[in-house]
């Protein structure tokens, strides 16, 4: 009997027209997945195959405009989710009040957005037995918002990056990749093809209440290295390395098929979806496996020929997804972190039309400014490596920068500037909007970072509040060790010290300076920002384990809207 292996889960909700929606999911044998909403409001469509698994997208169409309605999931005349025995909410689709429309927001403000983010989970600890990192965030939202399904939800969950760990297996996943083969050969107990990639999805998604989360709350996702593996593309000289070991063409290979499969094409529109020729060709064949394979392998040789970044538009909110992993430029002579294409992609984005937002967030897994002396470190560090002390001091450098990570945007100087002059564009002159915002995760706490930009800059400070806002972990860890470092960054004594490598490096000096307006907070968490107008609020939650359960627990609440 066919049934509903993964999924479902609710990703593309149309803030547009708000009446269409996408569900991925995942089926056991070929069939017909549809989607059938209270409101009379539906969608079907037939699974495509790859390497033996059933995947649907199911374009869901006449919704009711603000409104929220529950939904089931049938194969056949076969009602599949919710489960009969489940004791979790309906799940629903909400969508966005749209101008005309009963209940629709003033023409000139538009729907309110609630936004919450984080990175770096964990399904499940790679040590095995009782968590040692504390309850995870997302299984703790998912616990509150079921608890009490008329409490405020987020209208967006955003992911951004290492929703899978190919390089860190739990202790079940371990088992199950030693019953397929010996894991005293490479890779080991990392993952090593496609099937393995799915044990790990459904580690991840398939627990009780994240599946329920995941299916009521749009997701938008994002991959950082540990989808594929720790300091993916850090160097040239990295990918030189790991691409002359016999098991990575098929980790890279695998990696970015499951990639498209579960998280990418979820981040697409029904319009996208319709005009992208793979998924074209992929659910036209009997098996779209060959096609998805030649796919991963032409974008792996010459990553130029796919973008994976995306745009989002929540009324007047524009949400730009960077992929900070695969575009990057790793020749030495010409290290970028984004290629001309995305580069221009991005700008063009960012610079169109901006008094059509009056929020504008940039999605970068990599947080843009990081404590003062660890982004100084990496600037030092491409330095050395790009040979201005000579030979010896770059063969250092590459080492000093696989071991300590120095890959953030600060290591690559050039892209670095002119991103920052990206933003200070962005948010300058009468139409700027009133927020920037770059939303990032990967460095497992959290901080908020304002950037300052000298009187002399060229063209002026910005008139928008531009920020960095990072979270993570949503369930990880940190050693105690980077913890005081991560503080020690922002100390002056660290800033001194971050100034005697710059100048040992020889680098040019930043454009901006950034002082830290909130944090640095440790722990498993999720941030939130509610954007209305022009006024915008940014919320900090924890998770504490208390005698009752897991809670989520208020650390920081906090406007971010500057005063006229």
């Amino acid at each position: 009997m066919t049934g509903l292996r993964l999924g479902p889960l609710l990703r593309y909700v149309d803030w547009e027209s708000g009446s269409t929606a996408t569900v991925w999911a995942e089926a056991s044998r070929p069939c017909t997945v549809e989607v059938r909403c209270a409101d009379g409001a539906s969608g079907a469509s037939p699974t495509f195959a790859v390497a033996g698994h059933h995947y649907a997208l199911v374009v869901v169409e006449g919704l009711t405009p603000g409104t929220t309605t529950a939904y089931e999931v049938l194969i056949g005349d076969r009602r599949v989710w919710p489960p009969e025995d489940t004791l979790l909410p309906p799940s629903t689709i909400t969508t966005p009040p749209v101008a005309g429309t009963d209940g629709a927001a003033a023409v000139t403000e538009g729907p309110g957005v609630r936004i919450s983010f984080g990175s770096c989970r964990w399904a499940a600890s790679p040590g095995g037995g009782q968590d040692p990192v504390g309850p995870d965030a997302l299984v703790t939202l998912a616990a509150r918002l079921a608890a009490d399904p008329a409490a405020e939800r987020p209208d967006v969950l955003l992911l951004l990056g290492d929703q899978v760990y190919a390089d860190e297996t739990s202790e079940a996943t371990r088992q199950r990749l030693a019953a397929r083969r010996d894991l005293r050969e490479a890779p080991g107990a990392e993952v090593a093809d496609f099937e393995e990639y799915t044990c790990l999805y459904d580690e991840s998604w398939r627990d009780p209440e994240v599946r329920w989360l995941l299916s009521t709350v749009p997701s938008c996702m994002i991959f950082d290295d540990h989808d594929v593996i720790d300091d993916w593309n850090t160097s040239a000289a990295w990918q030189r390395d790991i691409r002359a070991t016999p098991w990575w063409h098929e980790r890279i290979v695998s990696g970015l098929m499951s990639y498209w499969v579960y998280q990418h094409l979820g981040n697409l529109s029904p319009a996208e979806l319709a005009a992208d020729p793979l998924y074209a060709t992929v659910t036209a064949s009997p098996d779209g496996t060959e096609a998805l394979r030649r796919f991963a392998a032409e974008t792996d040789a010459d990553p130029a020929r796919t973008r994976w970044s995306y745009q989002r538009i929540f009324g007047r909110v524009q949400l730009l997804m960077v992929d900070t992993r695969a575009a990057r430029v790793l020749d030495e002579e010409r290290r970028a972190m984004l290629d001309d294409d995305e580069a221009r992609w991005l700008r063009e984005r960012v610079l169109e039309n901006p008094a059509a937002y009056d929020h504008l967030l940039i999605g970068s897994s990599l947080p843009w400014l990081l404590p003062p002396l660890v982004h100084d470190a990496e600037t030092w560090n491409a330095a050395l490596c790009a040979g201005a002390r000579g030979g010896r001091w770059a063969r250092f450098g590459e080492k000093l920068r696989r071991a300590a990570d120095l890959e953030h945007w600060a290591a690559f100087p050039d892209s670095f500037g002119r991103f920052t002059e990206l933003l200070r564009r962005a948010g300058s002159g009468p139409d700027a909007p009133a927020t920037v915002c770059v939303l990032s995760g990967d460095v497992h706490h959290a901080y908020i970072a304002e950037p300052h930009w000298p009187a002399t800059t060229p063209g002026g400070a910005p008139d928008a509040h531009i920020l960095q806002l990072t979270c993570s972990p949503v369930h990880n860890s940190v050693p105690r060790s980077i913890r005081l470092g991560f503080r020690f960054g922002w100390s002056g004594v660290g800033r001194r010290i971050g100034r005697l490598l710059t100048r040992h490096g020889r680098t040019e000096p930043s454009p901006v300076t950034w002082s830290r307006a909130g944090g640095p907070w440790f722990g498993n968490q999720l941030m939130t920002l509610t954007l209305r107008g022009r006024n915008s609020a940014l919320t900090l939650v924890q998770t504490k384990s208390v005698a009752g359960g897991n809670q989520l627990v208020s650390v920081l609440e906090r406007s971010l809207t500057r005063e006229p």
